[in-house]
């Protein structure tokens, strides 16, 4: 993605400078400089009166910029032209000023002399704040930061419900709407989606574990492009390697994620840690898989009381989905839905692993024939949470069982075996 900078820069010796570190940042396309406010906010505003598109991602106020002092320029900026990503350079590295400038609405600050490593941060950073800000106005973008697309998190109430099944097929119905859509594989120590989808990949989710700014061109040697056009975040191959993914990474990935890509769909598996359950808690839906026997409905009860206690999560914002329903079980999804006190998924999911056998042994759930009733269930479950444009095709066509209808909606942030497996 390529960063283009436009730096406001009074002092000729001080613009070749910026404008000679700027040339060798990585995709920075940096503008000829302007001389003073004046010029700088009429330039913004013919690129704004194009198109927001049109605007650069940053604007580099230099503290001797005039006739406006730069604070109140800076203010200006953010106030007129949100969409840009606005830093202040100065000799000035107090407390105070950094305060000041934040106040103002700049997105970093970088210090006089100006280093290499500082500057590359703070322009990344605020290229970053920028795209996420035009995503969220609703101004297209390829982003990497900020409110961004919708997290849907897959957990299973026991290991070998379909969590695996559940959250490939969503992500693979949400990708096949047109959604620009990401799968990442959460469950660390034991995650399936690469051996589901056919996939051989050395990097994972542990190779971003440690980066304190996961940039676009970082995130996508992480990330492997399936021929389906999903995005695939994996776990790692060497399951004890899971421990080094934190909340904070977590926190960090997923924020990546879900603001360069339009969906994000979790598989978080059955066992519950640190990374898994930052992710649940980040997520606008989360999704709880149980079959209809009792030591799932169980787990499924045990797991809605852990969150709410941890504070992750409520009861009636988790959306518990049944699969392996059959009209004949003694246990229903009505019973279910009052065991857990959570929300029901209109869509029960029918008892029918001879539909997967032939995918599950080749690796490429994928290519699941459409006519299967566990696809069709699945893709209107994809429907209900709102990851699909329109509904697929195949989950209207009928097939799929129906359990109790509950509203099934998202909520916006707060701050194995399938069809018999997971």
């Amino acid at each position: 993605m390529t960063t283009r900078i436009l730096p406001a820069v009074g002092d000729a010796d001080a613009a070749r400078s910026v404008i000679t570190l700027l040339s060798q940042l990585p995709e920075a396309e940096p503008a000829a400089p302007v001389g003073d406010s004046t010029q700088l906010v009429d330039t913004l505003a013919r690129l704004a009166g194009e198109s927001v598109e049109e605007l650069p991602e940053v604007v580099l106020v230099h503290e001797r910029i005039g006739p406006v002092p730069a604070l109140e320029l800076i203010r200006e900026v953010s106030l007129r032209f949100p969409a840009v990503g606005v830093v202040l350079i100065t000799s000035d590295a107090s407390p105070g000023l950094f305060a000041a400038a934040m106040d103002a609405g700049a997105r970093g600050l970088s210090t006089l002399p100006l280093s290499y490593e500082e500057l590359a941060h703070r322009v990344q950073a605020a290229a970053q704040w920028s795209t996420g800000m035009r995503r969220h106005l609703g101004t297209g973008g390829d982003a990497l930061a900020g409110p961004g697309g919708t997290v849907v998190t897959v957990t299973g109430a026991k290991g070998g419900v379909g969590t695996t099944l559940t959250a490939v097929q969503l992500a693979l119905a949400a990708q096949a709407s047109g959604h620009a859509t990401a799968l990442v594989d959460l469950d660390l120590q034991n995650g399936d989606v690469a051996a589901y989808l056919d996939v051989q990949f050395r990097r994972s989710v542990v190779d971003l574990a440690t980066i304190t700014d996961i940039s676009p061109r970082v995130l996508s040697d992480a990330v492997f492009s399936h021929d389906t056009g999903l995005a695939l975040l994996l776990a790692p191959g060497e399951g004890e390697r899971g421990e080094e993914v934190s909340d904070r990474s977590a926190r960090q990935i997923v924020t990546a994620l879900r603001s360069r890509y339009e969906i994000v769909v979790v598989d978080c598996g059955s066992q519950m840690n640190g990374a898994n359950a930052t992710a649940i808690e980040m997520a606008d839906t989360a999704v709880l898989v149980t079959t209809p026997d009792v030591v799932a409905v169980r787990g499924a009860k045990r797991i809605v009381r852990m969150w709410d206690r941890l504070q992750i999560r409520k009861a009636e914002e988790t959306v518990t989905l049944v699969n392996r329903f059959s009209r004949t079980t003694e246990i229903q999804p009505p019973l279910i839905q009052r065991i857990t006190g959570t929300r029901l998924a209109g869509t029960a999911v029918p008892a029918n692993f001879k539909e997967l056998q032939g995918a599950v042994d080749s690796g490429r759930m994928h290519e699941l024939d459409a006519r299967s009733t566990v696809k069709q269930a699945l893709w209107a479950v994809a429907g209900e949470l709102g990851l699909v444009k329109a509904a697929p095709r195949a989950a209207q066509r009928g097939g799929a069982l129906r359990g109790d209808r509950g509203a099934i909606g998202g909520r916006r942030r707060r701050g194995g075996t399938p069809g018999g497996g997971g």
